[in-house]
């Protein structure tokens, strides 16, 4: 048993002389120190012995495990040492050297018109408002004078909700954002200067159209409103927002909701309004921005308003197809803003 005794003693000593890392320290404690190490094994056989020789080697096995634990803590505080020690040049740094940015997203393009449409208006006094995107088809065809045979309440033109009917009739996938004018004079009395910025669907898809797209919507309802003031208007929005060389023209329309309407053309921002490039865009030398008009007495009636005490004019365009009309960005088709290609993205 002292032989035995003596033997684990050189041995821990061995090993502490290898150890270089508190891993390895803590590996060879629980060997020789632990619960079920080796040396609590030899105490527990000490035990067992008679008499006199218990009390010789009980003695010496103390001696060796005061041994083995001063060596464990010396390796220890060796360890100790030598970590802090070389703690700041590991951690040094040249708080003189530049850092390294994180990489930084931005706003999505359409995101970014969206911003920028808001604020123009902003200036002019118009306040912005949201209008649901699902909404009942009172507000999006009814009110807005379009009869129940209207084409754009077919099925073929329009995303309607399965869902149960309301007094305001069916749910549907707000085809434009003039289901807020009528909302809007229900909740304000006249003067009324809002614009509404939101997602639409439609069921067409080429490079001019896509099933969701982005729509703002104008509407300015007071005495004494006609269309002088719808013009200034859009000369103000289209000055500030594609620039003084773009050219713009009003053609004659027919809508339900307005009366009289107008289609609001600028000259294509691909190429110049020039016809012999061929544009695949405009394909005439111009695009067409959205309609626009007077509020037809119809829709003031359904607002709760006197057509013969208020009038008021309103616009309505297409957030995406306002873009690609700007000068510079010379898009040709409206689906790349949507195809989620960094390369295109990054760009702006």
């Amino acid at each position: 048993m002292k032989s035995e005794l003596e033997k684990l003693k050189q041995e821990f000593e061995a090993v502490m002389e290898t150890i270089t890392d508190r891993a390895a320290l803590e590996q060879a404690k629980n060997e020789f120190l632990g619960r079920k190490g080796r040396l609590k094994m030899l105490l527990e056989q000490v035990a067992k012995l008679a008499g006199e020789e218990r009390k010789t080697i009980g003695q010496l096995a103390n001696e060796v495990k005061e041994g083995l634990e001063a060596a464990y803590r010396y390796k220890e505080h060796a360890l100790n040492e030598a970590h802090t020690s070389t703690q700041a040049e590991r951690e040094w740094i040249d708080i003189t050297e530049p850092g390294h940015a994180p990489e930084e997203g931005h706003l999505h393009l359409t995101s970014q018109a969206i911003e920028e449409i808001t604020d123009i208006f902003s200036r002019v006094g118009f306040t912005s408002v949201r209008a649901p995107e699902i909404d009942w088809d009172y507000y999006v065809f009814e009110s807005l004078n379009m009869p129940k045979d209207h084409p754009a309440r077919d099925d073929w033109e329009t995303f309607f909700v399965e869902a149960p009917e309301g007094k305001k009739g069916k749910m549907v996938l707000t085809p434009h954002t003039s289901n807020s004018q009528v909302r809007q004079m229900e909740l304000v009395k006249p003067p009324i200067r809002m614009i509404n910025i939101n997602r639409t669907y439609r069921r067409q898809i080429d490079i001019t159209h896509i099933p969701m797209f982005h729509q703002f919507e104008g509407l300015m309802i007071d005495k004494g409103v006609a269309v002088i003031h719808l013009k200034g208007v859009l000369d103000y929005f289209a000055r500030t927002f594609f620039g003084p060389d773009r050219r713009t023209r009003l053609r004659p329309h027919h809508f339900r909701f307005t009366e009289p309407s107008f289609e609001v053309d600028i000259s294509c921002g691909v190429c110049g309004g020039d016809l012999s490039k061929n544009c695949r865009l405009c394909k005439s030398g111009w695009l067409e921005l959205g309609g626009a008009g007077m509020v037809h007495p119809r829709v003031l009636e359904a607002g709760g308003l006197d057509p013969k005490e208020y009038s008021g004019f309103a616009f309505g365009w297409g957030v995406e197809r306002t873009l690609m009309m700007r000068e510079g960005i010379k898009i040709d088709d409206i689906r790349v803003l949507y195809k989620n290609d960094l390369r295109f993205v990054r760009q702006f």
